[in-house]
């Protein structure tokens, strides 16, 4: 059997995903604290973690982390987002209890050195101006800002440079205590891996987690806004969006295929129509973002200040012809791209190992492969465009940053969505 979910008395999840003819295995551990479990006067401290995890132990140093899993080929890496925090490994099959144990040693023996720290702080320093630097990508910390205001969704998941500046061993060891527990983690693994085996080696791996969380996340409440900040650019940057769907919502799967027919890919509608026949922009893409209680469907351009005010009417008339009509090959075209996407990452040990871990965060079980594909065949043009009317009809979002002089406000955009 490829799937198989145990979990232990500690309430701690233990997923594998057996693939034969591999000789490698991912395995990681998948928490569920990211940037909405923060307070205000930690907001990073999740990600400020994430990197102290690899500074040292009261066993290894943060050079013996390195050559350890470096010794035998393997790679060693984490991610912090809103929603969970991930450590994980790749390496030979026969290296799977050296991944297992310098992993699990990270979590729960970090030294937290006051030298690392502040070190460590000022790489994290360093990331927030890179990302400050960076219009397209910090653009997207302006959007999350604005759909959700002052509350932990919207909080930036790198943080702010004074909070993260302040954030001591201390705070950070009571974090770790309150949120890196056995019923808020999954482990997972996929590749050449028996599953019998590798939860008695998690088992006792993990044995001295705390079994309950001590804290509950807060619910993300959409709100919409505008938010612009003017900056000498040679292009305005541009999200535009809308209140989405959570994980468990019945349009889960019609916005992920409107968001592949609308703005993913060059045969989309935003690709063909602002790109290729108009030539206002060079990069122009739609996405739908999901989590347990909220989500977020958004647009990203970037485009010349003269050229906005051409490129507005012609995304929103995009937009709204969606709520409309959606064709067949429309249809059919989207449910190619979104089973292929699924299909072909079934060929990673390491994307299968991720998906069944977020899978298992989520719906508190994996979902088959089976499955997934037949609630994309169920896609129809009926439902999309009934999904497309009800999140386009609400109240926008935007994010824009650059020369906006051009650029119409929020309300002039949501009227000519009506």
């Amino acid at each position: 059997m490829s799937l198989q979910l145990t979990t232990l008395p500690s309430g701690l999840r233990v997923i594998t995903d057996s693939m034969e003819s591999v000789e490698t295995v991912a395995v990681g551990v998948w928490v569920a604290a990211g940037t909405r479990h923060e307070t205000a006067d930690v907001n990073g401290i999740s990600h400020l973690l994430e990197h102290m995890a690899f500074k040292g132990t009261d066993q290894r140093s943060a050079q013996d982390i390195a050559e350890e899993i470096d010794n035998v080929g393997g790679q060693l890496n984490a991610y912090t987002s809103r929603d969970h925090t991930a450590y994980y490994a790749k390496v030979l099959k026969e290296d799977t209890v050296l991944a297992v144990d310098i992993i699990t040693d990270i979590l729960l023996n970090p030294a937290m050195d006051a030298d690392e720290l502040t070190r460590e702080q000022h790489v994290v320093v360093q990331e927030i101006h890179q990302a400050f630097d960076t219009p397209d990508d910090i653009i997207f910390d302006h959007f999350q800002a604005a759909a959700f205001p002052d509350q932990p969704m919207g909080w930036p998941v790198l943080g702010q440079e004074s909070i993260v500046k302040s954030i001591t061993a201390k705070k950070l060891k009571s974090y770790m205590s309150a949120h890196y527990a056995a019923d808020a983690m999954v482990v997972s693994a996929s590749g050449a891996v028996d599953h019998d085996s590798f939860v008695t080696l998690v088992d006792k791996s993990l044995a001295g987690l705390s079994p309950k969380t001590q804290v509950n996340e807060v619910v993300g409440q959409y709100k919409g806004g505008d938010f612009r900040e003017r900056r000498k650019l040679e292009q305005l940057h541009v999200v535009l969006g809308f209140k989405g769907v959570s994980f468990d919502d019945k349009d889960f799967y019609n916005l992920a295929a409107l968001s592949t027919l609308l703005g993913e890919g060059m045969s989309s509608r935003l690709f063909q129509e602002i790109r290729e026949r108009r030539g206002l922009a060079y990069t122009v893409f739609s996405s739908a973002q999901s989590f347990s209680d909220a989500g977020l469907f958004s647009v990203y351009t970037g485009t010349g200040c003269e050229d906005v005010s051409k490129l507005i009417p012609v995304l929103c008339d995009e937009i709204k012809k969606t709520t409309e009509s959606i064709s067949k090959d429309e249809v059919s075209r989207a449910r190619a791209q979104l089973k292929a996407g699924i299909l072909m990452s079934l060929e990673s040990p390491s994307s299968r190992c991720a998906q069944r871990a977020r899978q298992v965060l989520v719906y508190g079980r994996p979902l088959t492969t089976e499955e997934v594909i037949e609630r994309i065949e169920e896609v129809n043009a009926s439902g999309i465009a009934a999904a497309a009317r009800r999140i386009f009809s609400g109240r926008p979002t935007m994010a824009s940053l650059g020369n906006f002089n051009n650029l119409e406000n929020i309300e002039a955009i949501h009227a000519r969505l009506k």
